[in-house]
């Protein structure tokens, strides 16, 4: 009778340690889950049926509110180009919202709630640097719409770039195991602190459905990129164009920016920069075409060289408000220069 008890020891151990996390997780999920938004935008796009026209294109994502006076975070992907942003609380209150700060190569985007529900509650930024391989992560959106959804699972591994922004933040992911799907975009990464670790970028899919290998922005570069410092929002959604693609454009150098939208009332547009006005498949790549190609943006010139998007992030990012900035594009086959000030924070 001892021996059966010894050894009924560990199942009863084990099965007391999974309900006592089971428990934890759920007290942390109704702690956090009302922080989670879902944002709801609408950008311009091109329908080629049967011939080109302009039409507003609804998008979806999800983001994290993270302050009292309405910052939220959510990936640049989600809402670089839009024309409006409304958010949406798990209580159905719908604010609008503006982005004031997204660094599209890291793929997050800070954004400001015109007003913040009285009730509205935030959640706290955690020290993503402390997260390791193993350790237990969960993860709140709104998967195809399906807002505050969750889904748990780990820290895979941890994916280091080589990219640097002003020399000090070093880009870097979080893969997980854990279900992310379209309309997760933005949502956050939590650990079992309720703290936000990440915010989920993208995965990777041979089906186009979530297959165990998704990503997440580690929480410290969002912080450092955004909230520490005070960013900035160009508004242009493009594509970088180099080797072949250089006699397809007929670019007058190694390599162009090719503005595929602008959206409205952004700083690109206010300069007068051109997005794309008709969609075309080349090399199997879906393009919007007809828009500016960048060449230069003040004295940084456009090149293969995968850091030059964050050269000329610094470079904006230091200029004071007041200060001119001059981007060289080739419109219609001819070099003209775009000049306009830098607006206040």
């Amino acid at each position: 009778m001892k021996r059966q008890v010894l050894s009924l020891l560990p199942i009863l151990l084990f099965c007391f340690a999974s309900f006592a996390c089971a428990q934890q997780m759920r007290d942390i999920v109704k702690k956090v889950d009302a922080s989670v938004v879902v944002i709801k935008t609408v950008e311009k796009n091109v329908l080629r049926s049967p011939q080109q026209i302009f039409v507003s294109s609804p998008g979806l994502g999800s983001g994290v509110l993270i302050s009292r006076d309405g910052k939220i975070l959510t990936a640049a992907h989600v809402v670089q180009a839009a024309d409006k942003i409304e958010v949406e609380f798990v209580d159905g209150q719908v604010a609008p919202a503006k982005v004031v700060g997204s660094v599209p190569i890291a793929d997050v985007a800070l954004l400001q709630l015109d007003w913040t529900p009285a009730n509205a509650v935030t959640a706290n930024l955690g020290d993503s640097d402390k997260m390791q391989v193993g350790d237990d992560v969960f993860i709140i959106g709104a998967p195809y719409g399906i807002s505050h959804s969750f889904s748990a699972g780990h820290v895979s591994t941890r994916r280091d770039s080589k990219a640097t922004f002003g020399g000090k933040v070093k880009l870097e992911l979080l893969q997980t195991d854990a279900a992310i799907n379209r309309g997760n975009s933005g949502g956050p990464m939590f650990n079992l602190a309720g703290e936000v670790v990440g915010i989920v970028s993208h995965i990777f899919s041979q089906s186009g459905g979530f297959e165990g290998l998704g990503f997440a922005v580690a929480g410290n570069v969002a912080q450092k990129l955004l909230v520490s410092s005070k960013g900035f929002w160009s508004g242009i959604d493009g594509l970088l164009l180099a080797d072949n693609w250089i006699g397809i454009f007929n670019i007058p150098q190694a390599a162009g920016f090719l503005v595929q939208r602008v959206a409205d009332n952004s700083p690109a547009a206010r300069i007068g920069l051109i997005g794309g006005t008709y969609k075309a498949t080349i090399a199997d790549e879906e393009l919007l075409v007809g828009g500016d190609i960048i060449l230069s943006v003040g004295n940084i010139t456009v090149t293969v060289d995968g850091d030059t998007v964050i050269k000329i992030y610094d470079y904006i990012n230091k200029l004071k408000a007041g200060e001119t900035v001059t981007v060289k594009v080739l419109r219609a086959g001819q070099i003209i220069e775009l000049k306009g000030e830098i607006p206040p924070a």
